[in-house]
């Protein structure tokens, strides 16, 4: 039986094929010889079989000429989603990985953060970060940029530009001791912040919103994160930060913030823990802590590349799921080398099985379930689930078509598969040389030329 919802819009594409996706009740669930219609507003108009293609095609007015037929080895899956990821940190990933969190971040991150004033230098790095992980699959994003106000409303237009759904943040830090010259004073900070999340709802992008950013409760006074909570609060904008990375940083906040229970505490008092907030890592959360997530629906950032490369901890995702707090997948370049969510996809199966050799009563994640973390577990974290996420009626089509069998791919088929069977060979070997073309609220935005977007 079709399911659609019958609008005056008119029908722009429709695709017939295997659609995979997940859905609140299953991890993956596989649609064979499904017909899939995709209005002018780029939303879903229609699911049904593609047996009932006569009927739908009189229903919506549409010629069976114009269905877009995949091939044996293709499929469609929703976009993926990166819930936690410095953009402006892409310009020195895959190296300066030899140092724990807090080291690293005074010798590297902020030194090359700094940078950032010079506009010249954000649309290089910027304008590489988006179209990298539009051609990786990342139909959303959520980022970090810098404390400079004009850099990060750059962001956010190149997003726009090249139809990436996103979620830009200016960070927020009044605290550096490190590199001096890289921070802003409380006033600097909240004036900045407000005139940053003016100008770009000003912009009026339709896939691009304004994120709350305080760097992570080590970098903000008590003063700036309760003025941030305000903020969010009165403007209701999505937060994000980190929480619990690394053990030193867990041990410094407390004595920064020598009043508060827990890390999980800090944000807390200071209204930072909403149903629209995503706090990255979370690897040392104690039961309580996660019962705060649950109890204020904040969710988490799983980034196992990063918590692996600089030996932060490993995440107990099952745990974390237990507890029933939203949960997704960041690449958190550059901590991680790649910018790939099938890298934390892999990495989030390994750390899981690092935990079964320690724990052989550990319940190791399935790559269905990993699946649904980096895509429908991601909109959910983000608070993006009721317009992305899955294929379902109404939500925007934001999707991969992937040919497991692309000509120079890294998969090699010695014989014909069920799509259950492609879709784990996609997860564990694919790579960008199988994903065919990228779609992000209906419109094609890969593949695209190297000077423009399409």
């Amino acid at each position: 039986m079709a399911k659609f919802n019958r609008t005056n819009t008119e029908i722009a594409h429709v695709y017939r094929g295997t659609f995979i996706h997940s859905t609140q009740q299953t991890a993956v669930q596989i649609l064979e010889d499904a017909l899939l219609g995709v209005d002018t507003e780029g939303k879903i108009a229609f699911i049904g079989k593609g047996t009932e293609q006569d009927r739908l095609s009189q229903t919506f007015e549409f010629n069976l000429s114009e269905i877009t037929q995949l091939a044996q080895h293709e499929f469609f899956m929703p976009g993926l989603v990166d819930t936690h990821i410095h953009a402006s940190q892409y310009s020195y990933a895959g190296t300066a990985l030899d140092m724990p969190l807090l080291q690293w971040l005074n010798t590297y991150t902020f030194p090359v953060e700094s940078r950032f004033k010079d506009l010249e230098f954000a649309n290089r790095v910027y304008t590489k970060v988006v179209k990298r992980t539009l051609r990786n699959g990342t139909t959303t994003a959520c980022y970090f940029a810098t404390i400079h106000t004009d850099a990060s409303l750059l962001l956010g237009q190149i997003a726009n530009d090249f139809g990436q759904r996103a979620l830009v943040g200016k960070v927020c830090m009044d605290r550096n001791n490190s590199v001096k010259h890289y921070k802003e004073t409380n006033q600097e900070s909240q004036e900045e912040t407000c005139r940053f999340i003016s100008e770009l709802l000003n912009k009026k992008y339709p896939l691009v919103k304004p994120v709350v950013t305080p760097r992570f409760a080590p970098s903000c006074t008590g003063a700036l994160l309760g003025q941030l909570g305000a903020i969010a609060k009165n403007n209701n904008l999505h937060i994000q930060s980190h929480i619990s990375e690394n053990v030193e940083e867990v041990k410094l906040v407390k004595e920064l913030f020598p009043e508060s229970e827990s890390y999980t505490d800090v944000y807390h008092k200071y209204n930072l823990l909403t149903d629209k907030t995503v706090m990255a890592h979370g690897c040392h959360l104690s039961d309580e802590e996660l019962d705060l997530f649950r109890q204020t629906g904040a969710s988490l950032s799983h980034c196992p590349n990063s918590n692996i490369s600089l030996c932060s901890g490993v995440l107990n995702v099952r745990k974390v799921l237990k507890h029933k707090v939203r949960l997704g997948l960041g690449t958190d370049v550059a901590g991680g080398y790649s910018a790939s969510i099938l890298d934390a996809m892999r990495r989030a199966l390994e750390s899981s099985k690092v935990l079964t050799i320690q724990d052989p009563e550990h319940d190791t994640l399935t790559f269905e379930e990993v699946f649904r973390l980096a895509t429908l577990g991601g909109s959910q974290a983000l608070s993006l689930d009721d317009q992305t996420g899955n294929f379902e009626v109404g939500k925007d089509f934001d999707a991969l078509r992937v040919n497991v069998a692309a000509p120079g791919g890294p998969i090699d088929l010695i014989q014909s598969e069920e799509p259950k069977i492609l879709l784990e060979k996609f997860l564990n070997l694919g790579d960008d040389r199988n994903i065919v073309q990228v779609f992000v609220a209906g419109r094609k935005v890969v593949p695209f030329t190297d000077a423009t977007p399409e």
